[in-house]
């Protein structure tokens, strides 16, 4: 099968796509022809190796998986043994951070991982919608946004911004939006209320207060946006911050304040999928995509990606 390798850490250029065995199908897995994959910021974390702590998870000197790519979508080839819940034939999508391989053209995930039938949608719209998505809701989650909440998403045109404010305004907030003021009518078309340009107006200084300020992009800090929380306010952090700050200001604020920093980490969650679903079923969700590259081109995918300036999410079609 045909795949994109990469064997060390680097720029995309180390990246290559070759032909490589095919992967088989354990008792509990699921084989699945991927249709439609993606390139977004875990892939280029695990592809660069930074920040370093990454290497941690992926190999401290080389990586351990040479086939990255988390999100996918396609059709089930075959099934294990063990396997009741799905069936040759049936369309899927889903997010496997746990041994990546979706940068190919069959991959396998296990049966209970983070995968569920495609609504009614094709597989490159269906691609996209798990790995910001399943970041934003994990937050959102975190910060008890519902009904009522006013939140301030912050890089909202990002993967994980755009799923914020669509999923934030399922739950019932109220959301402003902070972007660059080209892409206002974007941002509004998913769903916000209000709209900052961050080139023309400093978000920080507009009166307003929030329950949740999210930094969907990791550009902005707690000590810049402390003065727009609310008593009992949280700050949500997507990245880790400089040295890195973010995961200790988590532990210190929970103690030293009313207001506090939350850095939650997503679980590999069949449910969270599940509820994607839903929310693109109901209308309520639909991932935001800037471009689409063949796999042949992947190479570029990344260059684009490493620019910091994409929409959304960049799919990849496997042909």
């Amino acid at each position: 099968m045909k795949a994109a390798v990469r064997t060390r850490y680097g720029p995309p250029e180390v990246v290559r796509v070759m032909d490589v065995p095919k992967p088989q199908a354990r008792h509990d897995e699921l084989l699945v022809r991927v249709h439609a994959t993606t390139v977004n910021r875990t892939d280029r974390g695990y592809r660069a190796g930074t920040p370093f702590i990454i290497r941690a998870f992926a190999g401290v000197t080389k990586p351990k998986f040479s086939i990255l790519g988390t999100e996918f979508a396609g059709v089930v080839e075959v099934v294990g043994d063990d396997v009741t819940s799905f069936a040759p034939g049936d369309r899927v999508f889903g997010y496997n951070e746990r041994t990546f391989g979706a940068h190919a053209e069959f991959m396998t995930i296990p049966e209970d991982g983070s995968v569920a039938t495609i609504p009614g949608m094709t597989f490159e719209e269906a691609a996209p919608g798990t790995e910001g998505a399943h970041y934003a809701l994990a937050n959102l989650r975190a910060a008890n946004v519902g009904a009522g909440s006013d939140v301030l998403v912050y890089g909202a045109t990002g993967a994980i911004g755009s799923s914020a404010v669509q999923l934030a305004k399922s739950l019932g907030a109220s959301v402003t939006a902070v972007c660059r003021g080209e892409h206002s009518p974007l941002v509004a078309s998913l769903g916000a209320d209000h709209v900052i340009d961050y080139t023309t107006d400093d978000f920080t200084t507009g009166g307003a207060d929030y329950d949740v300020v999210f930094d969907a992009v990791g550009k902005t800090s707690f000590a810049r946006c402390k003065r727009l929380l609310r008593p009992d306010g949280v700050f949500l952090a997507t990245d880790f911050g400089p040295f890195p700050w973010n995961p200790v200001l988590a532990l210190t604020t929970r103690v030293t304040g009313s207001r506090k920093v939350l850095f939650p980490l997503p679980k590999d969650d069949q449910n969270v999928v599940r509820y994607l679903r839903d929310r693109m079923e109901a209308g309520e969700f639909r991932p935001v995509v800037d471009r689409t590259y063949p796999l042949d081109d992947i190479v570029d995918a990344y260059r684009y990606v490493d620019t910091g300036h994409k929409l959304g999410n960049v799919v990849i079609s496997v042909p």
